[in-house]
């Protein structure tokens, strides 16, 4: 009797079953169309940074260093090595370690500063400050006096062709060749003294000087000048662009031979080889209103950072070409110290980035992420796993919350996670009330330190029709 053979079934892969998509690799900020940007694009970032890059993590914190007045008008650094403070109770304030000592007093309490350093025939580096209103000021690494011999309403302060210059108006001034105490030598020689004034259509003064670049670069509120020459018998000025100026002296930050400064049309780069491009800063133009004559720029010789005075600091990453968006007590100038970042706030406070807390508070973050769809729009797609690979210190939290919408504040929290330890671990995201949504947001929040390393999510896509 033959036994009976029934005919073997082979279990069928599910119809539009996907693999799951990870994101391992977080490029920052994207005010593009949320639809259009690539996943690893966030549309929303609050106090999160690329400096763990591909992963995202939360922003340095900052410690206190001092506090004085109600507001830091200018911050310079001698010799690379101490940082010196000008706040509006009229006080000049040196930091030497974790003491203030102060060095002058008296001074205008409203006007901004600008610091340079300058040898010449000083006989050592001194610290030059000027503010416009005050005598011109020197610091000679032990005591504060004037610099006799300088413009008493010179503005803007800096070095270039061993020369100091400074602003008066719209009239462009610098002291003879190796004499910061001489500004009125003209007898036709090379070692003369310099002054010129710079015509604007505009009719504005300057309000930008830099000797950081081979050229010294004149900003004014709605353009830019260059000066070429290399004394005053070959001096002269040239208009670079006519369409776009510099917020004021402090919205001005200089890396690898780059400035790049702020305006309300945008964040430019300028290297003076080629017109001002804001080509690297479109991904956040939605921020560029908030410019003003107020804001501040400055870099640890890592990042960029531009305060737009709008209540947030954007943040470049250059080596990845990133931003990011911190929420800081709001700047009014930068110095570095090596990669010590200080700065002085709108509150009287001396600030240094790093560690993990704000003075002694964890930090508030979120991440928002693109609305992810199928690959058209319009495809219905079913939901059906969803998870996040982080590490988080002892006592960080994290909520997690979903949307369908593109965009808004319409958001469910589904998950809560308190961190019992600082290892990486899965974090599963429940989806189920969002299972046969077309669109679906993540909302990544919580105080505290975390690193992101992965968002990965897992769908079966339905029919098209």
């Amino acid at each position: 009797m033959r036994p009976v053979q029934y005919k073997s079934t082979q279990s069928q892969p599910i119809e539009g079953m996907m693999q799951p998509i990870p994101i391992r690799e977080f490029r920052g900020l994207n005010n593009y169309d949320p639809y259009s940007i690539e996943d690893s694009y966030f549309t929303e970032l609050q106090n999160m940074s690329t400096d763990d890059y591909p992963a995202l993590s939360t922003r340095p914190g900052y410690k206190i260093q001092g506090t004085f007045g109600s507001r830091v008008l200018g911050m310079g650094v001698w010799k690379g090595r101490e940082l010196h403070a000008v706040f509006n109770d009229g006080t000049w304030r040196r930091l030497i370690g974790n003491a203030w000592t102060t060095l002058a007093s008296g001074l205008n309490t409203a006007a901004e500063w600008s610091f340079t350093n300058f040898d010449g025939n000083l006989g050592d580096v001194n610290l030059i400050g000027c503010n416009g209103v005050d005598s011109m000021r020197r610091y000679n690494g032990s005591s504060v006096s004037v610099l006799s011999g300088a413009p008493s309403n010179g503005k803007y302060i800096t070095t270039y062709q061993n020369r100091l210059w400074c602003a008066v108006g719209n009239e462009l001034w610098s002291s003879a060749l190796d004499q910061p105490q001489n500004w009125n030598q003209f007898a036709g020689n090379q070692q003369d003294s310099y002054r010129k004034t710079i015509e604007s259509s505009h009719g504005e003064d300057i309000n930008m000087l830099s000797g950081s670049l081979y050229r010294l670069t004149i900003g004014m509120p709605s353009s830019i000048h260059l000066l070429m020459g290399g004394q005053p018998s070959d001096f002269n000025s040239r208009v670079v662009t006519d369409d776009e100026g510099v917020a004021n002296n402090n919205a001005v930050t200089a890396r690898e031979g780059a400035l790049r400064f702020m305006h309300k049309s945008g964040i430019y780069e300028y290297s003076a080889a080629a017109l001002p491009d804001k080509g690297f800063s479109e991904l956040i133009r939605t921020f560029y209103s908030n410019v003003s004559s107020a804001s501040a720029a400055g870099s640890d010789g890592l990042r960029l950072l531009f305060s737009t005075q709008g209540g947030e600091t954007l943040v470049y990453d250059p080596r990845i070409g990133t931003w990011t968006r911190w929420l800081l007590p709001t700047p009014t100038c930068y110095a570095a110290i090596g990669q010590d970042l200080y700065y002085g706030t709108a509150s009287g406070q001396v600030l240094k980035l790093g560690g993990t807390l704000d003075s002694s508070n964890p930090i508030a973050w979120k991440a928002v992420t693109k609305p992810f769809t199928n690959g058209s729009i319009a495809q219905k797609q079913r939901w059906l796993k969803m998870w996040i690979v982080a590490e988080m210190t002892t006592g960080s939290v994290l909520r997690i919350s979903l949307s369908s919408q593109a965009s808004g504040e319409s958001w469910d929290l589904v998950n809560t996670i308190t961190a019992s330890s600082s290892v990486a671990q899965r974090i599963i995201i429940p989806v189920r009330k969002f299972a046969l949504e077309n669109t679906v947001r993540i909302k990544l929040e919580g105080t505290g330190w975390i690193r992101l390393h992965e968002i990965t999510r897992q769908v079966r896509q339905l029919p098209l029709y």
